[in-house]
């Protein structure tokens, strides 16, 4: 079902791969080699850059009501090709086919939500008092650089793309070079769709290469970042030499908060949910599991026969857990399950590689869970991107929050418990943007969604993602 090329799409149209240099993406459960992906330098991110730019004017000043038709076209088109696209993003990425499908029809949520709000995005009037007449427009930036991670590249796309075009503006996703497969072929459809040639362009190549080259172009007016810490940093320095804003949505460490009256059961699914996912490659995974000491035991032994009965395979046969997308962030997990370890703490579950009959090539890491660990230790502190869990016992609720705070992050935090009163005031309390209160992955797309701290700024979901791609003008008339 996949091809053996993956090119850059711009201006509608595939590059084909004698334009440049090519690099291999891997299946990360087989270790063999799914296709060639186009390897772009500057020169084919400027292409970009100015195919964009000619579709601006059309597409900004399109009828609301049009771009919103466009993009719920898109949606549809892409549930119709849910198939292909899940099987894509499964085979690139590792994760189960179910995880992959829910991400599919997450991206089909996103072009059906904001493509609903199309049409309704608008300034005000302002009361200067009599003889004038004052009122804002919102208008588009123009040209929008989306970076977009390996671990959901096609859903995260959909994140700011969708947002991004709504607003008027067009857009060149660069996804990581890992996981382009399912991207280039949403940007195919997205011209069978009716969406026109240049408002989305994807250009497939290196971070360091064409990532680099997007975020300095000094046509690109609004930057959306995924990804590391450092990376982002590196994103916000390229970008000042053009002062273009940017969205960064970066690591966490968050907390996942499990008081003495919680539902046990309840708690004990959710928090092996937060952390093995998309096997722990997820920028919000509940990584630092809080206990009450008086549950600590019990729930640790919920936790361990819950990972004992994870399966691991290709992600395309529906297994608990797929393997480990890249081989770099494989061996970063490993050396954090060493260095867990050598801080003393100790792996009651899981702690190493795993070997999958068939799939010994494959890059799979047992699901663990680290007790005896203590808030100041590299496990605790660091993100490791991977189904790798730190138990730390509390004894009470302030204690809970300081623990939960003492982070350099702030994305996302969970919190288990049946009183209603200790639930608003610890959500209250923790330093991170979206908080969920029995249920870990509460929200969507209709909820805003960024970090505190080092997990970057800015909002993405939500009616007002949007306007973060909008720029405010005042017109005042004397009348």
């Amino acid at each position: 079902m996949h091809r053996e090329y993956y090119g850059s799409i711009i201006g509608g149209k595939e590059l084909p791969a004698a334009r440049t240099d090519t690099m291999d993406s891997f299946d990360p459960a087989t270790g063999k080699r799914l296709a060639r992906i186009q390897r772009a330098g500057a020169d084919i991110v400027a292409e970009a850059v100015e195919s964009a730019e000619q579709a601006l004017p059309a597409w900004r000043d399109a009828d609301g009501a049009d771009r919103g038709r466009a993009m719920r076209r898109l949606a549809d088109i892409v549930l119709e090709n849910l198939d292909l696209l899940a099987y894509l993003e499964s085979i690139d990425n590792g994760k189960p086919l179910r995880e992959a499908e829910g991400d599919v029809r997450l991206t089909a949520g996103y072009y059906e939500y904001y493509g609903g709000i199309a049409d309704k995005i608008h300034g005000e009037t302002v009361p200067l008092g009599p003889g004038f007449h004052s009122y804002t427009r919102v208008e588009p930036f123009g040209v929008t650089a989306h970076i977009v991670p390996w671990n959901a590249a096609l859903q995260q796309t959909a994140r700011g793309v969708a947002p991004a075009i709504a607003g008027g503006n067009v857009a060149v996703v660069k996804p990581a070079e890992d996981t382009s497969m399912a991207v280039v072929e949403f940007a195919r459809l997205a011209v069978e769709a009716g969406v026109p040639p240049g408002v989305i362009n994807v250009v497939t190549g290196l971070g360091a290469e064409a990532g680099a080259a997007l975020v300095e172009h000094p046509r690109v007016r609004r930057i959306a970042f995924t990804g590391s810490v450092p990376t982002g940093q590196s994103v916000l320095r390229a970008s000042a030499t053009h002062l273009s804003p940017v969205t960064l949505e970066l690591g966490g460490k968050s907390p996942n908060i499990v008081f003495a009256d919680a539902d046990l059961d309840a708690a004990a699914a959710g928090s092996l949910a937060a952390i093995n996912f998309n096997a722990g490659q997820v920028c919000m995974a509940g990584s630092r599991l809080l206990v009450h000491r008086s549950v600590h035991d019990e729930f640790v032994s919920r936790l361990v026969a819950g990972d004992r009965a994870v399966t691991l395979g290709r992600g395309v046969d529906n297994p608990g857990m797929g393997p480990i997308t890249t081989e770099k962030q494989y061996r970063k997990i490993l050396d954090y399950l060493d260095i867990g370890r050598s801080e003393g703490a100790e792996a009651v579950v899981g702690g190493g590689a795993a070997v999958v009959d068939g799939l010994e090539d494959g890059r799979f890491v047992q699901p663990t869970v680290f007790v005896n660990v203590r808030n100041d230790m590299r496990i605790a502190q660091e993100e490791i991107f991977g189904p790798v869990l730190s138990v730390i016992p509390f004894d009470h609720d302030d204690e809970a929050v300081a623990i939960a705070n003492d982070t350099p992050y702030g994305l996302t935090a969970g919190l288990w418990t049946r009183d209603l009163s200790r639930a608003h005031w610890v959500a209250a309390q923790i330093d991170a943007g979206q908080v969920s209160i029995n249920n870990y992955f509460a929200g969507g797309i209709r909820t805003p969604f960024g970090g505190y701290k080092a997990s970057g700024f800015g909002r993405e979901k939500g009616p007002d993602a949007v306007y973060h791609y909008l720029q405010t003008k005042t017109v005042s008339i004397q009348i």
